[in-house]
C-alpha cells in the first residue's frame, strides 16, 4: 500500500510561484512512476517522471514553468510552479503507479492518489 500526503497550494497572484510537495510512504520513489494531476473540468495530467527518474514528461501548457523532481532521502516529489497564469487554477492531485513500462499521462494508469491540494492564481 502506498500513502501520497500533498501540501503547498495556496492563493498566488499572477505570475507567481508555488511549490507543491508530495511525500510518499509504503515504497521507495526507485519503485514508483509519479504523476502531477490537476482536476478543472476533467483531469489532467501536468507532470510526471518515471521510477529511474530518468524520463520526465510535461503538459505542453506548462513546460517551461513548472518543474517536477523528486528527493529519494525524503521520498517526496516536488512540482515547482512558476510564472503561474490564472488558468493554472485547480486542484492539483499526486499519483503514484507501481508498475509501468513507459510513462503514462493517463489518469487511470495511477494506482495511488493523494488527497489533492488547492492552487488559486488570481489575476
Amino acid at each position: 500500500q502506498v500513502q501520497l500526503v500533498e501540501s503547498g497550494g495556496g492563493l498566488v497572484q499572477a505570475g507567481g510561484s508555488l511549490r507543491l510537495s508530495c511525500a510518499a510512504s509504503g515504497r521507495a520513489l526507485s519503485n514508483l512512476d509519479m504523476g502531477w494531476f490537476r482536476q478543472g473540468k476533467e483531469r489532467e495530467f501536468v507532470a510526471g517522471i518515471m521510477k529511474s527518474g530518468n524520463t520526465i514528461s510535461y503538459k505542453a501548457a506548462v513546460k517551461g514553468r513548472f518543474t517536477i523532481s523528486r528527493n529519494s532521502a525524503k521520498n517526496t516529489v516536488y512540482l515547482q510552479m512558476n510564472s503561474l497564469k490564472p488558468e493554472d487554477t485547480a486542484v492539483y492531485y499526486c499519483a503514484a503507479r507501481l508498475r509501468s513500462s513507459l510513462l503514462s499521462t493517463d489518469s487511470t494508469a495511477y494506482d495511488y492518489w493523494g488527497q489533492g491540494t488547492q492552487v488559486t492564481v488570481s489575476s
